[in-house]
């Protein structure tokens, strides 16, 4: 028995070849801005002690990077870009101010347990 309540979205689609273009262009887009930061915090990660960078620096890079590059896969793959500016700050900075939380946590908690170590000696 054929079901009449299927819709075949494939035979829907209206799209011109321009609207393909474009939607094609952007794909190589995302793909190219993700793999360029992420390249670019490889080659930090690998070359930071060959460039004469402080470790401090680096730690400050990767944190800038990983939120850009979170901001972005957000505004992209979870089509926040598409809406009004408001309505992504409003979105995105909690995030930011929350991952920066989680950061200061983990640093602070780090310099107090070796703080802890070094008085013990362990």
């Amino acid at each position: 028995m054929k079901r009449d309540d299927i819709i075949e979205y494939s035979l829907d689609n209206h799209h011109s070849e321009e609207d393909g273009v474009k939607i094609r262009k952007k794909i190589w887009f995302v793909t190219a801005l993700l793999t360029i930061i992420t390249a670019a915090e490889v080659l930090l990660g690998v070359f930071w002690g060959n460039m004469g960078v402080s470790w401090a620096i680096v730690k400050s890079a990767f944190i800038i990077l990983t939120l850009v590059k979170a901001g972005y896969i957000v505004m992209v793959f979870m089509h926040l870009g598409d809406e009004r500016k408001a309505m992504r700050w409003v979105i995105l900075i909690p995030y930011a101010f929350f991952i920066m939380y989680l950061i200061f946590i983990l640093f602070y908690d780090a310099t107090v347990l070796y703080n802890v170590r070094m008085l013990f000696g362990l």
